[in-house]
């Protein structure tokens, strides 16, 4: 399997886009984002502690993003680095972004879903 992130249909909820192609169970992501996306933790409300609980493992070209856990420091990601960010994490970008990125299908899919009903937005 090979693929470009032009040959994929993007799927946007408000301001994020995403492309995306699933194989082998992964979820193989180009997203952008603006700066300070999402502004609060609110979307995340409903899943497990209120955090994102999906592993992601990426690669930032562009931009910066904050992660935090309640359970250890805070962490930041530049532009030009690979990451993982394990379950129970909450990420808010702090310049616009563009990464690829590495998800389990399953975890992806419910926790985009919970994403769009606590933004109350169609995915299109």
């Amino acid at each position: 399997m090979h693929t470009s992130k032009d040959e994929l249909e993007p799927m946007v909820l408000g301001e994020y886009e995403g492309r995306h192609v699933d194989s082998g169970g992964i979820r193989i992501a180009f997203e952008s984002m603006p700066a300070n996306f999402p502004p609060d933790e609110s979307p995340f409300k409903g899943l497990p502690d209120d955090r994102c609980q999906c592993d992601h493992w990426g690669y930032l070209f562009k931009g910066s993003f904050r992660v935090t856990y309640r359970d250890a420091p805070e962490e930041i990601v530049r532009a030009g680095e690979a990451y993982h960010l394990r379950p129970g994490h909450f990420v808010q970008t702090i310049e616009p972004v563009e990464i690829l990125e590495l998800s389990p299908v399953d975890e992806h899919d419910r926790t985009m879903a919970t994403l769009a009903q606590n933004l109350g937005l169609v995915t299109s």
